[in-house]
C-alpha cells in the first residue's frame, strides 16, 4: 500500500500553519472599534482614583503602570497599525486631511466648550471670569501645546487636581507620531520596512538603556520613548502583516517572558511589546473578532477627551461621594457627552473629509473612525 502522507521534510511548519495578520485583517470585520471604546472607558476608570484622591490606583502600585497608562499603550498600538494602513491605502494628501479632521475638530470644540462651561461653574462672577487672562492662556496653551495641566480661574479649585482637560497631553505624541508616518512614507517609503523596524528597535533599546543608566528618570522622559515605541510597533505590525502570525500561544509566551524579566531592565520594553501584540491579537484573532463588535459609532475619542472633565465636575459637586458610587455615573455621563460629540462634531467632520477630497466616502468604518 502506498502511503499518502507527505514526507516530514515537505510538511509546513507549525508557524506556517498559523494565520497571518494579513489574513486576519482581510476579513470584513474586526474588534478595533470596540477595543478603542473599552480602552477609553478604562482611562475613565483609572482616573476615578486620581480625580478623587490625586493619587494612584492599585494597579500602579503593583506593576508600576496605571490602568490608564496600559489603556493609552493600547490606543497607541492600535493607532500605529491603523494610521499606517490609512497612509498605505490613501496616499499622503488623503492622509493629511483624514488625520486633521479626525483629531482637530473635536479637540478645538471641547477646549472652547470647557472654557465656556467654566464660566458657569466658577467661583468667580461671570464678568470676572471672562476678564481673567488665565482663560485666554488656557485656550491658547491647550490648542497650541496640548497642555493638560492648565487651570481655569475659580474652576475645580477645591479638587485634588485642578486641570479641566487632563488627558489632552497624549494628543501631542499622537500628532508627532502622525507626522512621523507622513515623513517616513514620503521621504523613505513604506516599502522600506526594514528601516522602520530598525527605528522601533532603537526605541526599544533606548527604553532598556534608560532603565540601566538613568532609572530615576521622570515619567516625561519615559513617556517620550514609550508612546512612539508602541505606535511604531503597531506600524511595523502592519508593514510586516504578511509575516506576523496571530495566535494565543505567542501571547502566552510573551507574558511568560515578561513575567520572568520583571526584575530586570528589560521588563518595561517587554511589557510594552507584549501588550502591543496582545491588543492586536484581541482585535483580529479568528474566533475573537465578531461582526457584533464592529461598532458603527465611534465614541472612544469623545469618551477619552470628555471623561476627565465629567469626573472633575462630579468631584467638584459631590466631593464626599465614594469612588464606587461616582464611577458608574461618570461612565454613563461620559458616554452621553461622547455621543453628542460624535454626532455634532466628529461624524460631520468625517463627512467633510469626502467633500474636501472631492470623492465619495467609501471607507469601511474602521478606517473612517481612526
Amino acid at each position: 500500500m502506498t502511503s499518502t502522507t507527505a514526507p516530514s521534510s515537505t510538511r509546513p511548519g507549525l508557524l506556517a500553519e498559523l494565520p497571518t495578520l494579513a489574513d486576519c485583517i482581510a476579513r470584513p470585520y474586526d474588534n478595533f472599534s470596540v477595543l478603542r471604546l473599552i480602552l477609553a472607558l478604562a482611562v475613565v476608570v483609572s482616573h476615578a482614583f486620581s480625580v478623587s484622591t490625586g493619587g494612584h490606583e492599585p494597579l500602579y502600585l503593583s506593576t508600576g503602570f496605571s490602568l490608564g497608562e496600559y489603556a493609552v499603550n493600547g490606543f497607541f498600538t492600535i493607532s500605529g497599525f491603523l494610521v499606517t494602513m490609512s497612509f498605505a491605502r490613501r496616499g499622503w494628501r488623503d492622509y493629511i486631511v483624514a488625520r486633521t479632521l479626525r483629531i482637530a475638530p473635536a479637540f478645538i470644540v471641547v477646549t472652547l466648550a470647557m472654557a465656556v462651561f467654566g464660566s458657569l461653574i466658577t467661583t468667580l462672577s461671570f464678568a470676572d471670569y471672562w476678564r481673567d487672562p488665565q482663560v485666554g492662556r488656557f485656550i491658547v496653551a491647550t490648542l497650541t501645546t496640548f497642555k493638560s495641566a492648565g487651570a481655569l480661574p475659580g474652576v475645580f479649585a477645591d479638587n485634588p487636581l485642578r486641570a479641566p482637560l487632563g488627558t489632552v497631553w497624549t494628543l501631542k505624541y499622537e500628532v508627532l507620531c502622525y507626522l512621523g508616518v507622513l515623513l517616513f512614507g514620503v521621504a523613505i517609503g513604506l516599502s522600506r520596512r526594514g528601516v522602520a523596524l530598525a527605528i522601533i528597535a532603537g526605541f526599544g533599546i533606548a527604553i532598556v538603556l534608560l532603565d540601566v543608566l538613568y532609572p530615576e528618570a521622570g515619567k516625561a522622559v519615559q513617556t517620550s520613548l514609550r508612546l512612539p515605541f508602541l505606535f511604531g510597533i503597531g506600524a511595523v505590525f502592519y508593514l510586516y502583516r504578511d509575516e506576523v502570525r496571530i495566535t494565543s500561544w505567542i501571547v502566552l509566551m510573551l507574558v511568560a517572558v515578561t513575567w520572568l524579566a520583571q526584575d530586570t531592565s528589560f521588563y518595561k520594553a517587554l511589557n510594552f511589546a507584549t501588550g502591543a501584540y496582545g491588543i492586536i491579537w484581541l482585535a483580529v484573532a479568528p474566533g475573537l473578532s465578531s461582526r457584533a463588535f464592529d461598532l458603527k459609532t465611534d465614541l472612544s475619542y469623545g469618551v477619552y477627551l470628555l471623561g476627565w472633565p465629567v469626573q472633575q465636575t462630579l468631584q467638584a459637586f459631590s466631593p464626599q461621594m465614594p469612588i464606587e458610587a461616582m464611577l458608574p455615573i461618570a461612565v454613563v455621563l461620559s458616554l452621553l457627552v461622547a455621543m453628542v460629540s460624535w454626532h455634532v462634531v466628529e461624524k460631520p467632520a468625517l463627512g467633510l473629509k469626502a467633500r474636501i477630497l472631492n470623492h465619495a466616502l467609501r471607507q469601511d468604518p474602521r478606517s473612517a473612525a481612526i
